[in-house]
């Protein structure tokens, strides 16, 4: 599993290569710069502290000055980020921490709106593994910072039998029956019924991680 750092330092490989040509010849080198990023719809943010290391990553001496916390609701309208520094560090690194803040936003936005929708009842929100590949832990953060909570992982930290784990296994009492010995790292234990009773229907899935917020750059200016 990658960790954040080098998340990020793959991001931006994937999107700068071998260099940014189009910066590259239209900035001049140690040009400063200055630019905001502005909400254009009310949302929960996350991916602050990231977005961060994006563009300290590209220019250790590029200020990240951000108005909330991982957390706070944001108006629409409302500057998140103020930046200064160099410009071409600024140009290369804005899509790539765009692209982290709109989707951990977004899903960290959707998760608050379904623990809205449960509140004072008797519900506890979780997640699934239905995750971006290589994004897991980054939209588990988000889901945590929406307000709602994890369920596992991955398939190392809790056991979950499935309508293909109870047709292999023959019923559900013989996969449970079958079930490996636990392990010190398992830390739940779960069925998932193949039919759910009339009373029981579960709600239409959330897709929270197809989510995104949208933002606005505003055009880097010299100062």
């Amino acid at each position: 599993m990658h960790t954040i750092d080098e998340f990020i330092q793959l991001a931006l490989k994937e999107d700068i290569g071998p260099g940014d040509i189009t910066t590259d010849n239209l900035v001049a080198p140690n040009t400063p710069g200055r630019g905001v990023i502005v909400a254009k719809q009310d949302l929960v943010i996350a991916g602050l502290a990231v977005a961060e290391k994006v563009f300290k990553a590209l220019e250790p001496t590029i200020v990240f000055e951000a108005g909330y916390a991982d957390g706070d609701r944001v108006a629409a309208g409302s500057t998140v980020i103020r930046l200064t520094g160099s410009l071409a560090g600024l140009l290369k690194g804005e899509r790539t921490a765009l692209n982290f803040l709109q989707r951990l936003s977004g899903i960290a936005t959707q998760a608050r709106a379904y623990v809205a929708t449960v509140a004072g009842s008797p519900v506890k929100l979780v997640d699934t593994r239905k995750t971006t590949p290589g994004w897991r832990v980054l939209e588990k953060y988000a889901v945590r910072v929406g307000g709602a909570h994890n369920h596992r992982m991955g398939l190392y930290d809790g056991v979950l039998i499935k309508d293909n784990h109870i047709a292999v296994a023959g019923g559900i009492t013989a996969a449970v029956a079958k079930r490996a010995r636990p392990s010190p790292t398992w830390s739940k234990s779960r069925w998932k019924p193949a039919a759910w009773p009339r009373s029981m229907k579960p709600w239409p899935p959330a897709r929270i991680s197809s989510c995104s917020t949208t933002w606005t750059w505003i055009r880097s200016a010299r100062r």
